[in-house]
């Protein structure tokens, strides 16, 4: 399995404070063949001297102007060159050490995408987990009623980008769905890890103020047209889901 390289992309913007958290996430993974990509967005805070304090642990680091996180995460993605590619976002963790090592043995099985449990957690204590996210067997009629994997723990083989195009950034909120859908509802073969494998601070772009909830909102409709996939009842019973993962925790 050590010979499958996992790419793991950060795209972060002015966030000196948690950064570091993300780094090392990565950096204590037990697995042996990981690329580890930061692209950063011309960060003013700070942010870039942590990242060049980690010297060559950090694979590839790139700093310049970009156009949101969908872009930089296109930038990380023409830079990788592993087998499996992963996103970490610069606010989160991951669940333990042993989660890239876990999904190698699942990859293993010849797959194009392995997923799992995703919590959020309390942006102080990332011990304190407010919502969970239990994910579920892959089913392509789940599509059109609002299920989805949690994005972040949604790895996806490279030649998947090659064939069916990385993320479209006329969308600010909701590229990863889009993508998700367009990858799911193509037939991709995808495996579920029943295990947690992500940690989320809340406070992400896309709930942090009601604003950002109805742009979400119109942009999921948006990519749920996009890809035939449903429409208007399917986004409610995406939102609807939400409660569920509350009552979980």
């Amino acid at each position: 399995m050590i010979h499958l390289k996992i790419s793991i992309i950060t795209s972060v913007y002015n966030n000196k404070a948690t950064i570091k958290d993300a780094i090392e996430s990565v950096l204590s993974q037990t697995y042996g063949n990981i690329e580890y990509i930061i692209v950063d967005g011309a960060s003013g805070d700070g942010t870039v001297e942590v990242v060049q304090s980690y010297g060559n642990k950090i694979t590839k680091f790139v700093s310049e102007p970009d156009k949101g996180i969908y872009d930089g995460l296109n930038k990380g993605l023409s830079l990788a060159t592993g087998d499996v590619i992963g996103f970490l976002h610069s606010d989160d963790l991951y669940e333990n050490a042993k989660v890239l090592e876990e999904l190698a043995k699942a990859f293993d099985e010849g797959v194009d995408a392995v997923y799992g449990d995703l919590v959020y957690t309390a942006k102080e204590d990332t011990s304190k987990v407010l919502r969970y996210w239990k994910s579920r067997d892959f089913d392509k009629s789940l599509l059109a009623k609002g299920w989805m994997p949690a994005h972040p723990t949604f790895f996806v083989r490279k030649e998947v980008y090659e064939k069916y195009g990385n993320f479209d950034t006329s969308f600010r909120i909701a590229a990863d769905y889009d993508f998700m859908l367009r990858v799911l509802s193509a037939g991709i073969n995808v495996t579920y890890l029943p295990k947690i494998l992500y940690k989320m601070r809340v406070g992400g772009e896309s709930n942090k103020s009601i604003k950002n909830i109805i742009q979400k909102s119109k942009e999921d409709l948006k990519a749920l047209k996009n890809n035939e996939v449903g429409g208007v009842y399917t986004l409610g019973y995406k939102n609807l889901s939400k409660i569920i993962q509350f009552v979980r925790r």
